[in-house]
């Protein structure tokens, strides 16, 4: 019987997760990364993982856990799935646990859980505020293991160009570039998992990683892919800025009794811990008393852009309120964030145990994504599988915390297995495609290589990819008017029409840096036209989707995902229906209890 193998493109926690499941099956492994998997982008993810094991007695379950995930996303995520993800999650903190993640513990021995936002249950597990880093870390162990097994194969620094598709549209493997070399190459695969992040870096600065650009999925779309729910992008509500990029401080802040405030008094510039009680705004707590500053983050977002930009209180004048945790214990503190407030010493230059911090809101997740099905296949391009950020199913119009690590587990649990099972019931593998199919595609993505490289331009793709990053953020992000989104669609016009006459300021055939970032900037051109155009469609406020001149939910129009396909240049928005099976349609709100 043959052997298949499957490529697994990206180095997270869903990519490092498929790639253990189909390691475990027999099937031999090509995991690609562009840096080196222990720095791939699931290290951000500080604050915790959810799963609901009531250790505090509480009397939360997984159930909860579903529903507090649906109404969260207000009812636009396929429920039988999040029922599958909620279901799975205590095992799966059992069996990261049993890996070594050094998860904290209470003093009697007990995983220790902390609140996220969302919901009222203690249901957050955590290693300090480097959850992620930890989990990551514990991942590669197993896949390095099964690496000196001979059953993995690592191309890191390799980036992922394109699909090869043979005549029948069936998905034969990848064509990839390696970042050092310049050198194009194709792989042959029975199937290819992808894993490959968000897409932070079509808003310009974010508290995503520099190398979230969703290239991969924008070059999936261009072959037929289908992209899911492109409008719903979440503004997490804590960051700092900085120059190069936006630094988020983590949930586990106000999880663990970090208080949002401002001064009630307009350009108050007395210093913070000189402002009596009385005289701070705690507006999270007046205005949503049940959960406070544990409402989910769309609410919270929208909560300081009325703060800041309506009621003229941001702290002296301008774009930030006050995240405190001063009153908190210094011990607590260490043992708990360690990690996400020394960030915030080391590129802000106070401690934020004795001042409290500056914040302000980011873009942050990418809940729109690549369409697949419940076996994380996208099913019109067979061969392709998609898990963790880069595809749209757990979270629906907006994302709870925590739950971002337990949906890339969860999704590469899924598609390891389910690639491993199609690429076996194959009639003809990719060994017996034709040497030509792969041949035409290395060709193709050389001449794109040198179409970019012998341009004689006079445009720099830095100064568009800002431009492009400043009108999406201003238009495409907390705020939506259908007027500027279509006067963001006509400003994407002029930048995809400028970046025909870029000029590369590195020619060089050797880690050319300036070519695959040029190449990245055309991708995200695209993909910033599909979430424009959703958003621009879709004429309600749902989540993190958020429109006054629509401000409530529609569900008799627009209870649907959102299912965009590119066509010769053009793209089009269909619609399908949202599983609604498990938990019943309500009014989503969080002044008061469920």
């Amino acid at each position: 019987m043959r052997t298949p193998r499957i490529i697994i493109v990206g180095g997270g926690l869903a990519g490092l997760m498929a790639t253990i499941r189909v390691a475990e099956s027999g099937v031999p492994v090509d995991l690609f990364s562009i840096v080196p998997v222990k720095r791939s982008h699931s290290v951000c993810a500080q604050g915790g993982i959810n799963a609901a094991k009531n250790l505090k007695g509480e009397g939360d379950s997984t159930y909860k856990h579903l529903d507090d995930t649906i109404y969260g996303g207000d009812f636009l995520a396929n429920q039988t799935l999040v029922k599958g993800m909620c279901d799975a999650a205590p095992a799966i903190i059992d069996l990261l646990d049993r890996m070594g993640v050094m998860f904290n513990r209470t003093p009697e021995g007990l995983l220790d859980f902390r609140r996220f936002g969302g919901t009222l249950y203690h249901r957050t597990a955590f290693a300090g505020a480097t959850t992620g880093q930890q989990l990551l870390y514990a991942l590669d162990e197993q896949v390095r293991r099964h690496e000196t097994e001979g059953k993995v194969t690592k191309y890191e620094g390799w980036t992922f160009l394109s699909a090869v598709i043979d005549n029948t549209g069936v998905c034969r493997g990848i064509c990839a570039m390696n970042l050092h070399t310049m050198e194009v190459r194709t792989f042959r695969a029975d199937a290819a998992i992808f894993c490959t992040g968000g897409i932070g870096a079509v808003f310009g600065r974010s508290t995503n990683s520099v190398v979230c650009t969703g290239s991969a999925q924008a070059a999936l779309f261009q072959q037929g892919v289908y992209y899911a729910n492109g409008e719903f992008i979440q503004v997490h509500p804590t960051a700092i800025p900085g120059e190069d990029k936006l630094r988020l401080m983590s949930e586990s802040a106000r999880g663990e009794g970090g208080r949002v405030w401002v001064p009630r008094q307009p350009g108050d510039k007395r210093p913070p811990k000189s402002i009596p009680e009385n005289e701070r705004f705690y507006f999270l707590e007046e205005w949503y008393p049940k959960y406070a500053n544990l409402v989910p983050r769309d609410v919270a977002t929208r909560a300081i852009h009325k703060i800041v930009f309506e009621d003229k209180l941001g702290i002296n004048g301008e774009a930030a309120v006050y995240l405190d945790v001063t009153h908190i214990p210094r011990d607590v503190l260490d043992r708990k964030l360690e990690g996400i407030l020394e960030i915030y010493e080391k590129f802000v230059g106070y401690d934020p145990r004795e001042e409290p911090m500056k914040v302000f809101p980011a873009m942050h997740y990418t809940m729109g994504g690549l369409w697949v099905d419940n076996d994380q296949q996208a099913t019109n391009v067979p061969g392709i599988y998609a898990a963790g950020e880069c595809e749209y199913q757990y979270h629906g119009a907006n994302r709870l915390g925590a739950n971002s690590l337990v949906s890339c587990i969860y999704g590469g649990m899924l598609a390891g297995p389910a690639a491993v099972k199609y690429s076996r019931n194959l009639e003809k593998g990719a060994e017996s495609v034709g040497e030509s199919v792969f041949e035409a595609e290395r060709t193709r993505q050389r001449e794109a290589n040198d179409k970019l490289l012998h341009q004689q331009g006079t445009e720099n793709p830095i100064t568009i990819w800002k431009e492009m990053g400043a009108t999406m953020t201003e238009n495409v992000t907390v705020i939506r008017y259908n007027k500027a989104m279509e006067a963001t669609l006509a400003r994407i016009d002029e930048l995809e029409a400028r970046y025909q006459k870029i000029n590369l300021s590195d020619r060089t055939q050797w880690a050319n840096q300036t070519l695959n970032f040029a190449r990245e900037l055309g991708n995200m051109l695209i993909l910033a036209r599909v979430i424009t155009i959703g958003a621009i469609a879709r004429d309600e406020t749902r989540g993190a989707h958020y429109k006054p001149d629509f401000p409530e939910r529609d569900d008799k129009n627009w209870l649907k995902t959102t299912k965009a396909s590119y066509n010769g240049g053009r793209i089009k928005l269909d619609y399908e229906p949202v599983d609604i099976s498990q938990i019943p349609l309500r009014e989503r709100k969080y002044t008061a209890a469920k």
